[in-house]
């Protein structure tokens, strides 16, 4: 289990991106506290991965669908946009730390680690506002107030259904009792 539901959270963010209309009902149960292997482990973190790098081309392809660029900005935003996107991946790698050890938690996680997962959890969410407010003015330098706005509009609502997605396959910290 512990780290299979994790797997499968990812990709229901996936699943999510394609899919128009999806929703976020089901919920993920772990089913056995056995910790993974190494080599299981591997597996796990590599296929978690290739199914990081999906949901980002998919974002990538909803931006390019939504954000209406002439030829001259889109040659100037989107070396900036994949600037962007490797800062929130490596803030979103200790999102996705955060969800293994709640995995590998499961069941045995006291009141101390919950917390500070909490902690850190909003953490990271404190660190992907700062980046936003980073790049407002890198991108408001390559393409018009209008248009920058409308990205970290798409962004965000793009940001805000995986975050439901994946926040809905998560049980929550009291059903481990």
């Amino acid at each position: 289990m512990k780290l299979k539901f994790v797997l499968a959270l990812l990709f229901a963010g996936v699943f999510l991106l394609s899919v128009p209309g999806s929703n976020a009902q089901a919920t993920a149960e772990p089913t056995s506290a056995q910790a993974p292997t190494p080599s299981q482990q591997q597996e796990l973190d590599k296929d978690v991965h290739l199914l990081r790098q999906d949901i980002r081309a998919k974002k990538k392809k909803l931006i390019a669908a939504n954000l209406q660029l002439t030829a001259d900005q889109a040659t100037k935003f989107w070396p900036v946009y994949d600037q962007y996107t490797a800062d929130l991946v490596k803030i979103n790698n200790a999102k996705y730390d955060l969800i293994k050890e709640y995995a590998q938690n499961w069941g045995t996680m006291t009141d101390d680690q919950a917390l500070s997962m909490l902690k850190r959890s909003l953490d990271v969410d404190a660190q992907v506002n700062q980046l936003r407010q980073r790049y407002v003015p890198i991108f408001n330098k390559v393409v018009p107030g209008k248009t920058t706005a409308t990205f970290f509009q798409l962004d965000r609502r793009i940001q805000s259904m995986i975050d439901l997605q994946l926040g809905s396959q998560l049980p929550l910290v009291q059903d481990q009792e």
